[in-house]
């Protein structure tokens, strides 16, 4: 696994390459935004690992720049900003998960081995709900030829539900099959990644809908 780590403070940065690399990874460490894309524009990382708050370029502006064209690669954010607002704003411009500093290095391992599993299980192709299909091969719903892409950890939610077509999925077996049994990630996380697909769900005026029941979890549902 290759992994791009983007992070301005250099003994950081020295840090977490030696990090990674002991625990073998391929690693290439820069220290600053405008870098950071030049690097992960070239699309041949399995992950990206960035602090927000960078020179040149901040973390939320590059991953959106590489969302835009078409960079799916998924990417955990490092930084210090651990209001929730921050953590959603990274969450909005395509992140799939984020680690605040100071962070444990056995957390921060645990939390790329996750990002990275969606690539481990790699299936190329198609799960379709009426007219709406999702592209396991480029992450993207697909409606009449219309496509929106989702980030990684997006993905993986509409591909449990669509799995699970009219059945109740509770958010306890999403954050379970997502992040882990052991992870911190609470249901309002889960929430703004469910909210992004349904705005990206509307953008294409899909005949269905991400149902939430009270007290019991989102179901997929036809809304023609």
């Amino acid at each position: 696994m290759r992994i791009l780590i983007a992070e301005d403070d250099k003994r950081l940065l020295k840090s977490l390459v030696h990090i990674f690399e002991m625990n073998h990874y391929a690693v290439d460490g820069v220290d600053n935004g405008v870098d950071a894309f030049d690097y992960a524009s070239t699309d041949e990382y399995d992950g990206i690992v960035l602090d927000i708050m960078m020179p040149g370029m901040d973390g939320v502006t590059l991953l959106k720049k590489l969302r835009a064209t078409g960079i799916t690669t998924p990417a955990l954010f490092l930084t210090a900003k651990a209001e929730i607002e921050q953590r959603i704003e990274g969450l909005d411009a395509g992140a799939d998960d984020y680690l605040p500093k100071p962070f444990v290095t056995a957390e921060l391992l645990a939390r790329v081995r996750a990002m990275l599993r969606r690539k481990d299980h790699f299936t190329p192709d198609m799960l379709t709900f009426g007219a709406l299909s999702l592209n396991r091969s480029t992450y993207e719903l697909v409606v009449d030829g219309n496509n929106q892409s989702l980030s990684g950890k997006e993905f993986q939610v509409m591909e449990m539900l669509m799995q699970n077509p009219g059945a109740i999925v509770t958010a306890e077996q999403l954050i379970t099959h997502i992040w882990g049994w052991d992870t911190s990630v609470d249901t309002s996380v889960l929430w703004v990644h469910i909210s992004n697909i349904r705005k990206k769900l509307e953008v294409l005026s899909a005949p269905v809908a991400i149902k939430f029941v009270r007290n019991a979890g989102y179901v997929l549902e036809a809304t023609v």
